[in-house]
């Protein structure tokens, strides 16, 4: 399975993409989207660039699933509300690519890919490197990219045994109340 991961940013956009194999884990690429070549104003002008952008990784690497960051409030109102366009424009470029998109928090994606969800961004890029046995760092929004492709990878999975076990488990319940679906 290829996962593409995105770490959303109205400035810059990281991005990500991972082979999955089992337990195995293999760095296919990652890098960011610039939306520097829209004027600082052109709010509009920057959404394009990242839909776009998002919309060429996508063709390009032909993912099977997505996963983005959910961005939660930060200190300036106007700032969150900006990053949530930027955010909102990956999401449909992703949607209308046909991906699936899983969505995880900076918290969830630390404690999955160093152990600890209050972990820096120097630590994050560390883990990425090891886990993917890259030869060097990889930059603050690509490893984040790359960081939410590897808990897609672990919790993906996880969640689709947990699918497997809550279907038996309506099969046998269902069997029990003599063969009735509920």
């Amino acid at each position: 399975m290829r996962i593409l991961g995105i770490d959303p940013g109205l400035q810059t956009t990281g991005f990500g993409v991972v082979d999955v194999d089992g337990h195995h884990l293999s760095y296919v690429a990652s890098g960011t989207i610039r939306t520097t070549g829209a004027a600082l104003g052109d709010l509009p002008g920057r959404l394009k660039i990242l839909f776009d952008g998002i919309t060429e990784v996508a063709a390009r690497y032909q993912p099977d699933a997505s996963t983005v960051e959910i961005v939660f409030v930060n200190v300036n109102p106007q700032s969150t509300l900006l990053l949530g366009q930027a955010r909102g424009a990956c999401l449909t470029a992703l949607v209308a690519s046909g991906l699936p998109v899983a969505e995880y928090t900076a918290l969830q994606m630390k404690k999955a890919v160093v152990g600890n969800g209050r972990a820096a961004k120097s630590q994050v890029q560390e883990m990425v490197r090891r886990l993917l046995q890259l030869p060097g760092l990889p930059g603050t929004d690509a490893a984040d990219a790359l960081g939410l492709a590897i808990t897609h990878a672990h919790a993906g999975a996880a969640m689709a045994r947990l699918g497997e076990v809550t279907t038996l488990n309506r099969r046998q319940h269902a069997m029990y109340r003599g063969g009735r679906t509920l």
